[in-house]
């Protein structure tokens, strides 16, 4: 698909600090890939355009970019007009931000809702694990609660609707599905995701003074399984601040 064959992007003002630029309706790698486009160039503008200082902050998710500025420091009508031409030049942008090797323990209280959907699918829990830990993730924002990392990837095979009744509780750190999309809950929290397993990494650390969230839009995420003892393990050290981020990073998240 080349930037002719692409719909327009639209302009919505998001109260009088910010703009959201849309770019469709739908979870699709293409307008992900447009939402990073513009991301990239509005960053690099960023550096050199007086007009977009005021620019506080900006939010990627599946098919829009919103960009908070301070009204009182710049023109609200003169940065929608600067992002929009930057949205019309942008064109694609498949970011590959890091790849991260994160580790996964499937043990069956770890994952109440593993057998279900193996049954669901007409596969064995190992088989569904199987396809999960080959898998390759992408991360296409980050929303709903802090850290919490809403992902592409999951083997159409798996897809699975959202609880019909939502848990009051998620534990902390539960891997899930719904949809086709993966995500891991940073935080204990109510939640209708279906609970496959568990990884012990804090994927959001409040301490971490330059970015709290581990993972950002455009990473890549591959899983590795663990045993309970493990698990526990890197759960223990990573509680104490001993277990860092970087010795999950990988060179590359192979194909």
């Amino acid at each position: 698909m080349t930037a002719q064959d692409l719909p327009a992007p639209r302009l919505l003002a998001l109260g009088d600090a910010a703009w959201t630029v849309e770019f469709g309706h739908s979870i699709d790698a293409t307008l992900n890939a447009r939402v990073m486009g513009l991301a990239q160039r509005l960053a690099a503008a960023r550096q050199t355009e007086v007009g977009l200082a005021a620019v506080t902050d900006v939010v990627p998710s599946f098919r829009s970019l919103t960009v908070y500025f301070d009204p009182q420091a710049g023109d609200a009508d003169a940065i929608g007009a600067h992002l929009m031409v930057l949205s019309q030049s942008s064109g694609l942008q498949h970011q590959e931000g890091r790849h991260w090797r994160l580790p996964v323990c499937f043990d069956a209280d770890f994952a109440p809702d593993l057998q279900r959907l193996a049954e669901a699918k007409g596969l064995d829990p190992d088989a569904v694990t199987e396809r999960l830990l080959q898998a390759q993730f992408r991360v296409y924002m980050i929303g709903f609660l802090p850290g919490f990392p809403y992902m592409g990837g999951l083997p159409p095979e798996l897809a699975m609707p959202r609880l019909s009744s939502p848990r009051q509780r998620v534990p902390a750190h539960s891997l899930a599905v719904a949809g086709e999309m993966c995500a891991v809950y940073p935080w204990e929290s109510p939640g209708g995701w279906n609970l496959l397993g568990r990884t012990p990494v804090r994927l959001f650390d409040p301490n971490h003074a330059q970015q709290p969230a581990m993972l950002a839009a455009g990473d890549l995420v591959r899983w590795y399984a663990v045993a309970r003892d493990v698990y526990q393990r890197l759960y223990t050290l990573d509680q104490a601040g001993q277990l860092p981020r970087e010795m999950f990073l990988a060179t590359e998240c192979a194909p």
